[in-house]
Order: structure tokens, then C-alpha cells, then sequence
């Protein structure tokens, strides 16, 4: 029996989303229902994808019994309202990346999934492509020894997409490129967490960061370094060093389709798309779906490869990175205070000081609710 979607928002992502499904077999996936905040548009997505069934509210949606699991694809400061919606309608849920904007709010769904005895899980696709299949294999049987040394990078001029410049739309480069090097580098270190962190960059006038540069320290004197920007393209590409050799993911490392092992190149290609993407490789987005349908029929709540605790853990180092480069939204609002009287007790950067007063000046959010 076919896994039965709905989709919770109509836009590029979902469309990439549900065009990667269609690359699987029909009777292992199947989308009976879409909903977005105006009916028009959920009709308009439901007449291109030929979904039988358009809602015009969320709600909608969560009530429909038909309904096996949700793919949330709005944008991250609407993933906790979400996410609460469908979980407690006891919908099965892959939500996109990041999961939500801080640690608290993120551990507010997780203890909802529990609660609530679904299944949940965060879009990192990455994690599910062939190429990090691959790589967690060889890491495993020690193909290039002990990994001592990770870099990784991830930089494309983006500034005129208001996502990822206006505070209020989660903007800024960590949440949406900085985590696809940060979860790889947790993704390698097998979800160990870091003895230190050091982070710093530029933020926008928006009180957004821009470019930032992330050191971290691991035991056994094991390292990683990875930039992000949204300002400037970079190689975005990705290496594991170690003591016989090296695993090298070259550009698009988020979306991987080749990797090179000590100098021998593998190609994983990915199939065509039955309509034009939005986002590069975008058919990638079926490894993750199959993944969900995998543990549905396990019956497991969460999936190994990207579980509860990897979510945790890669929104408290995001928090962190954000804490040393001074970005903060207002749903940050209930620790704003503490977090610089933390700067001026600890002599944090005076980068970092001065992102958190622009964002005072730019940013009346806060302040108003």
C-alpha cells in the first residue's frame, strides 16, 4: 500500500518535493492532498501535480483521514505553529530544514512528537542521497583511517531573495546554508558534539549574518572549519581528511551526485524530473521521502540516520553560532537580555555587539509582542 502525503504549503520547495516523489514507484508513494493558505493556490498546485484533494487552511489537512504523513514546506518561523497543528492531529511529519528557529522551540516538537506518538523527522536530504550513503559506509569500515580534519563550504549570492535578508522571514545564511556544512560535519563526527566552537563574520544591516567562518574543535585533536555566505559563490565543496586518505564531495556538496576517494570519482546520477525544479538536484528530495516510508512501515518515530538527538544537537550548535556572531529573531526574545549581558560579561567581539545593535535599531519585533 502506497504511503499517502499531503502537502502543508505550496511553494517552490513542495513542488520540488512532490515532483521528486513522482521519480519513485506509484504504489510505494502516492500525494492525496495539498493545502496553503489560500485555496487558489493550493487548486493551482493541486491541477499541476494532479492531487486529487485542495485545502485552502492547514487545518483542513490535519482533519483529512486519509492523510498518512505531512511534508511541512513553509518557511521555519511558521515550523513550530505547524508541526503542533498535524502532530496533534496525529499526523506523521518530515518537516523542512531547520526543523524551527532555536532550541527551544525545537525541543517544544520533539516533546509533541513523543507526546503525540508520532513519527517525525527533519529534511536534511543530504543525509539520504547515495554520496552520504556512501560516505558513512566507508567512514565505518575506515577506508581513509582515522578522520582528522573536515572542511566545507557553502556560499551563494542570494541577497535579493527577501528569505534570506528580512529577520521576520528567518532570514539569514546560517539557518538556510550554513547548516548543510554543519550537519555534515556532525554527520561524520557520528553526532559527537564539539569541545569548542568559534564563529565570526558579517551581518547584514538587517541584523541577518551575511558570511561567517566556523572553527571547531573535537576530542583526540580532530578539527572542522566550514564558511557560509549568502553574499558571494564559493566552492562548495566538501573534504574528510584522514590519517590513509581523503573523501572528497566536489561542488554542490549539499546535493551530492560524485565523490572522489583518494583520487578515484564515482557518479550517482540522479533521475529526471517529469516538470522544471526550483532548486538544484531537486529530485534528490526522494531519498529522504523513501526513507519516511521505510520507517512507517518499521513503525518507528524517528529515523536512525537523522534522529531526534542530530536535530537537537544541530539547532543548539546553530544557536550557538548565532549567539557569537550576534544574530537574534524574536522568537529569541525570552533570552535577548541574558544574551548581552553574556556579551558584555564575557567581552564577546565587537562584531558581534554591533550586529545585536543594528538588529535593535532595524528590528522593533521584539518590542512590539
Amino acid at each position: 500500500m502506497a504511503t499517502r502525503w499531503g502537502i502543508c504549503s505550496a511553494g517552490k520547495i513542495s513542488h520540488d518535493f512532490t515532483v521528486a516523489l513522482k521519480t519513485l514507484p506509484a504504489e510505494d508513494h502516492k500525494v492525496v492532498a495539498v493545502a496553503a493558505r489560500k485555496l487558489e493556490d493550493a487548486q493551482e498546485f493541486s491541477i499541476k501535480h494532479n492531487i486529487s484533494k485542495a485545502y485552502g487552511s492547514y487545518e483542513e489537512l490535519a482533519r483529512d483521514p486519509h492523510v498518512d504523513v505531512v511534508y511541512i514546506g513553509n518557511i521555519h518561523p511558521y515550523h513550530l505553529k505547524a508541526c503542533l497543528l498535524f502532530m496533534n492531529a496525529k499526523k506523521n511529519i518530515l518537516c523542512e530544514k531547520p526543523l524551527a528557529m532555536n532550541t527551544k522551540e525545537v525541543k517544544e516538537i520533539l516533546d509533541s512528537a513523543k507526546r503525540n506518538q508520532v513519527f517525525l523527522m527533519e529534511a536534511i536530504w543530504t543525509r539520504f542521497f547515495p554520496v552520504s550513503v556512501e560516505v558513512r559506509k566507508m567512514l565505518a569500515q575506515g577506508e581513509i583511517g582515522e578522520v582528522k580534519m573536515i572542511r566545507s563550504e557553502f556560499g551563494i549570492p542570494l541577497l535579493h531573495r527577501p528569505r534570506l535578508v528580512e529577520k521576520e522571514l528567518g532570514g539569514g545564511a546560517l539557518l538556510s546554508l550554513g547548516m548543510y556544512c554543519l550537519q555534515f560535519v556532525c554527520m561524520v563526527y557520528s553526532g559527537e558534539r564539539p569541545e569548542s566552537i568559534q564563529a565570526t563574520g558579517v551581518c547584514l544591516d538587517t541584523g541577518v549574518d551575511e558570511t561567517v567562518i566556523v572553527t571547531l574543535k573535537f576530542s583526540e585533536k580532530r578539527m572542522a572549519v566550514f564558511t557560509y555566505s549568502s553574499s558571494m559563490k564559493l566552492p562548495n565543496d566538501a573534504i574528510i581528511v584522514g590519517t590513509k586518505g581523503t573523501i572528497q564531495i566536489p561542488s554542490w556538496m549539499w546535493c551530492p551526485t560524485y565523490l572522489i576517494v583518494n583520487g578515484k570519482e564515482t557518479q550517482y546520477p540522479l533521475p529526471e524530473p517529469c516538470l522544471p525544479l526550483n532548486f538544484h538536484n531537486g529530485t534528490g528530495m526522494r531519498y529522504e521521502a523513501e526513507e519516511v516510508r521505510q520507517c512507517l512501515l518499521k513503525g518507528l518515530k524517528e529515523s536512525p540516520v537523522m534522529s531526534h538527538s542530530d536535530s537537537l544537537l544541530l539547532i543548539e550548535l546553530e544557536d550557538e553560532i548565532r549567539r557569537q556572531v550576534g544574530v537574534v529573531y524574536s522568537q529569541d526574545c525570552h533570552y535577548k537580555v541574558e544574551l548581552l549581558r553574556v556579551m558584555t560579561s564575557t567581552g564577546t567581539s565587537t562584531m558581534a555587539q554591533e550586529c545585536v545593535m543594528k538588529q535593535k535599531r532595524s528590528d522593533s519585533v521584539c518590542s512590539k509582542g
